[in-house]
């Protein structure tokens, strides 16, 4: 026979703690445990012949914090800043090491507690977004908020790559 406590401690344990915010009128989440800071949008340096993506960098406590325009990496037109505009500063592990990227998003909403059971798989259906980046989706009200794939989302990919390559050619052809 299982106590109330028993049961209190297990819906507890069966519940996932989010940051949601929005990207061009869609709510969008991440794991509270991977925010390290939500910071204002100010001071970002370009970086010449970097993919399409990459906004730039900014000093974050005396390191280099990249920073990638969520929008543009999702295909859709870049971040126009307004005061609502921010950087959410996620940890990631990449190759292995513990890095810290910065992610420009419309607006932060708020941080939501949803039960493990709630979260679905995300559809394969046509989508303005690219659903890689899906990991999984909830419903908060009537909306639906989708779970970003922090790995698929913000990982150097071939197309990143490519994108570079192409910058750099560019950049070559304009100088002859």
């Amino acid at each position: 026979m299982s106590s109330l406590l028993d049961v209190e401690v297990k819906e507890t344990i069966d519940q996932k703690t989010f940051l949601t915010f929005d990207l061009d009128k869609e709510t969008f989440a991440v794991e509270v445990e991977k925010v390290v800071e939500i910071q204002e949008l100010t001071n970002i340096t370009p970086i010449p012949n970097a993919p399409k993506h990459m906004a730039g960098v900014q000093n974050l406590r005396g390191k280099i914090l990249p920073l990638i325009d969520t929008k543009v990496k999702f295909g859709l037109d870049p971040i126009k800043e307004t005061v609502d505009t921010c950087i959410v500063v996620i940890e990631m592990e990449v190759e292995g090491e513990k890095t810290l990227v910065g992610t420009l998003v419309d607006a932060v909403q708020e941080v939501v507690t949803v039960p493990s059971a709630e979260i679905q798989s995300s559809p394969s259906i046509d989508a303005k977004f690219d659903l890689d980046f899906v990991s999984g989706m909830f419903k908060k009200g009537d909306k639906f908020i989708m779970l970003l794939n922090l790995d698929k989302t913000f990982a150097l990919d071939e197309g990143d790559a490519a994108d570079n390559k192409e910058n750099q050619s560019h950049a070559k052809s304009k100088k002859s």
